[in-house]
């Protein structure tokens, strides 16, 4: 079931679905609610399973030129507050997943889990920040032409030609994309904290799902992070770069919905 609620006068759009405990899945950067279709319809057939549209992103309104992960962090649980949701396990895809960190930082007396897909702790190095700003020049200016290039490469090589289809709509989504919402999270990534000690002090279980082909996470650099956390599951997806809910899907449900019964 698809939902609204409002927020300092925005919108923030929201889908629930199933019944039992509450897991949260939060999508990454140029994505929506709509990235979890396959696995909430999965998933939802034992948790209840809630699904947002993050600032600038889907149909959720755009607040300011820069969307912390602070902020964003404050949008989730505004969701939490309206369906009454005291506790759940809170994944997140890439961005998401530092929407996760910062949620579990500011609220960790909501959490049951914490789970990180193709997402790490870090905060951007000075290199990645000047990155950040050149592409934020770059979507000003050739938006299309940037999000022709950045979908494809978050793919594995060899998968790029066997999910051609799902690429083509991705990019199709992302060109739809107001450019101040793209802009803006480039802004609040650029701007993150690091956030090791969140997953290293964690009273709850940390999930790590990686992608052996993934070009934007080292796996050696995550496993490195992982292996601070007390309390941590950690699957690697073999065939899959840095777009694994597409590229090995099942596996991904599967590895949800196992750290899911770890947690409860």
């Amino acid at each position: 079931m698809k939902k609204q609620i409002i927020f300092q006068d925005k919108s923030i759009y929201y889908q629930i679905e199933g019944q039992g405990e509450s897991l949260v899945l939060l999508h990454g950067f140029m994505e929506d609610l709509g990235m979890w279709k396959y696995h909430s319809e999965k998933l939802s057939q034992h948790y209840k399973v809630i699904c947002i549209d993050l600032p600038g992103h889907g149909e959720s309104g755009i607040w300011s030129d820069c969307h912390g992960m602070d902020f964003m962090a404050e949008i989730v649980e505004q969701v939490l507050i309206k369906e009454k949701i005291e506790k759940c396990i809170m994944i997140g895809h890439s961005m998401g997943g530092y929407t996760t960190l910062a949620f579990a930082e500011k609220y960790p007396h909501r959490l049951n889990g914490i789970g990180l897909f193709h997402s790490h702790t870090m905060a951007d190095s000075d290199e990645a920040k000047k990155n950040r700003e050149r592409t934020i020049e770059i979507v000003k200016q050739e938006k299309m032409s940037f999000i022709n290039q950045f979908i494809p490469s978050l793919f594995a090589e060899e998968n790029q030609i066997i999910y051609k289809k799902e690429i083509e709509h991705q990019i199709k989504m992302a060109n739809a994309m107001n450019p101040q919402g793209i802009i803006a999270a480039l802004a609040g990534m650029k701007e993150r904290s690091m956030r090791l000690d969140v997953i290293a002090f964690s009273e709850v279980p940390v999930l790590f799902i990686l992608g052996k082909k993934d070009s934007r996470i080292a796996i050696d650099h995550a496993l490195a992070q992982a292996s601070t956390a007390p309390l941590a599951q950690i699957t690697i997806l073999g065939n899959s770069g840095h777009m694994g809910w597409i590229e090995e899907k099942s596996k991904t449900t599967s590895a949800i919905k196992g750290f899911c019964e770890f947690c409860s």
